[in-house]
């Protein structure tokens, strides 16, 4: 019985940890460093500072001042990029998690979405020009089955 008891407990415990979210967190950071508040708060998103980040969900988060980041404490869910942060144009299309240009994003139904940009592709261009309600849509199913961390 004591064996029992111990194996279901080894593996409920191993099956939690072993599912973490993969965050897109080229440069160290979420967003490339980018202040994730400021993509809701400014004109354009600014760069944040080593001296005002956080770690959230196991990744690090920067700030552009200590206001954001208070604000982002109080309610970090509602700032952090869809699909973990990465193109919300590959995980919808392709079911393919891609890095991302900071400075190419959406903010959609409250939420950010980041997207992959060079000078020949622009993905934020293509997911305009689909059908974005549906993109989102299949982006979410996507992000379901691909965004753990392997």
């Amino acid at each position: 019985m004591k064996n029992t008891i111990l194996l279901l407990f080894l593996t409920i415990s191993c099956g939690l940890y072993a599912q973490q979210i993969d965050y897109n967190t080229k440069n160290g950071f979420i967003a490339e460093g980018y202040d994730v508040v400021s993509y809701f708060t400014k004109p354009a998103p600014v760069k944040g500072k080593k001296k005002f980040q956080t770690t959230h969900d196991g990744v690090k988060f920067a700030f552009a001042n200590a206001e954001n980041l208070k604000i982002f404490q109080k309610n970090p869910t509602a700032y952090i990029p869809q699909y973990g942060g990465y193109c919300a144009y590959a995980v919808a299309a392709k079911k393919k998690k891609m890095y991302i240009d900071a400075e190419a994003y959406e903010i959609r139904d409250g939420k950010l979405y980041l997207f992959y940009n060079s000078w020949i592709s622009n993905k934020l261009t293509d997911w305009k020009n689909g059908d974005t309600k549906q993109l989102q849509n299949q982006g979410d199913k996507n992000w379901s089955e691909i965004k753990f961390k392997n």
